[in-house]
Formats: C-alpha cells, structure tokens, sequence
C-alpha cells in the first residue's frame, strides 16, 4: 500500500475494567458510602480490618446510626480473647445507649433512636476514667468508670451484630437492622470543637485506628453498601 502523503492514524487500545463486590472478599474503604442491614440475622456482618494496636487507654469511637428497632441490639463491636466485651456501644433500648468496657458496663438516657441518621461519638481515657457521649454534637453529661484500665488489642471489630467470642458467637435478637456509615476510631480523646465539627458532615480525615474512607472491610450475608447521598461532601 502506498502511504506516501498520508498520515498514519494512532492505534488505540481500550482496556475495560470491572469491579466486583463479592461477599468475603477484601475492599478498601467506604469513602460515601453507607452500610445497611435490612432483617435480622445471626450471620450478617461487616469486619472492619483496623490498624493494629497493642492496648489503648484512651479512645474516641464516632458513627452515624439509624435504626427504628424497639429490642437491644449493637451498635459496634470489638472482641478479643480476654473479653467478648472488649469494647461495645449497645442500644438497651430506643432511649438508652450503653457503653461496655469488658467487665464494665455505663449507660446513658439519650434523645430516642429513630429512623433519622444520627452522629454519635464516645470518648473514654483511663487515667480520670471520663466517659462521654456525643449525639449531634451535643454533649451528655460526663461519667466516670474503667480508671487505669486498657483496651487490649489484637481483636475483631464487628458491625452489624454482637461478639460473644472473637469474630462469632452471633445472636439474631441482638443483630442490628438499620444503616451505619462514618465510622472512625481514633487512639485519643477528641477536643470537643473537633467532635461538634466532624458531627456536622462527612468527614474530611478519618480515625488513626478506623479510618471509613480507607480501612479495609469485608462482609457476609444480607448486607447492602449504598451511596451516602446525604454525605455533603
């Protein structure tokens, strides 16, 4: 062929690329995104693959929640081989929420949890044993409980149900059925203007522990992970 006066044209290559969810399998981070659980079960979860840590004496856990359920049900679950309890927000019920520390249990009467998605932080160190809980920015009245003690580390983080051994012992009447996203955990006590700020959208920076823009998680069972429309950022 004669191409003498003529301009080759480029060769172009497409290369698609699909994603997959697969239940089980390993994702990173849940950037915009939420968690919902649609029923109760004894086998639907997310594992979320925090950093590693050898023990903590201070803490604060964030989340949004909502969920119109009348029973008890967990909010947020961490097992290790010494306590199934090891740490867990719990929701006694529709006005009372619960903070477990192994052995330790503090409740707190809250504004009732409905079907509106809600921000809820608990702060906690050791050496003054100060609890406090956060929801909409808004703070609870201080408690004091687990002076000196530590959270040990190389355990399991659960959403969607309650340990009562490391990574298992599920129990459907203590499954949660709603939505959660934002979930981050930090190794320290968050100064209060930096709880009302991240409590008034998605946030920016995540968790030093869990980050939920970039810690990896997996799942099993009836779990659907939506766009956060709500998310203003």
């Amino acid at each position: 062929m004669d191409t003498v006066g003529h301009r080759m044209k480029p060769f172009v290559t497409i290369v698609l690329v699909i994603c997959i969810y697969l239940p089980g399998s390993d994702s990173i981070g849940m950037y915009g995104k939420s968690v919902r659980f649609p029923a109760k079960t004894a086998n639907s979860f997310v594992r979320l693959h925090a950093a590693d840590f050898s023990s903590l004496t201070a803490f604060t856990v964030c989340l949004r929640a909502a969920s119109e359920e009348t029973r008890s049900y967990s909010l947020f679950s961490y097992a290790t081989d010494f306590h199934a309890n090891e740490l867990l927000l719990w929701q006694e019920s529709k006005t009372q929420f619960q903070l477990e520390l192994g052995t330790l249990q503090i409740a707190f009467n809250l504004p009732e949890m409905n079907g509106l998605l809600r921000h809820i932080c608990v702060t906690w160190e050791s050496q003054e044993g100060e609890i406090t809980v956060w929801v909409n920015g808004r703070r609870s009245v201080r408690k004091v409980d687990g002076k000196g003690q530590v959270v040990k580390g190389l355990g399991q983080f659960i959403l969607g149900q309650e340990q009562d051994s490391v990574g298992g012992g599920f129990d459907i009447n203590q499954s949660f059925v709603g939505e959660i996203t934002d979930v981050h955990m930090w190794d320290h006590v968050l100064q209060s203007n930096d709880i009302k700020t991240v409590s008034q959208g998605c946030l920016r920076y995540g968790g030093n522990i869990i980050d939920w823009g970039s810690t990896p998680y997996t799942f099993e069972g009836i779990v659907a992970i939506e766009d956060n429309k709500d998310c203003p950022l």
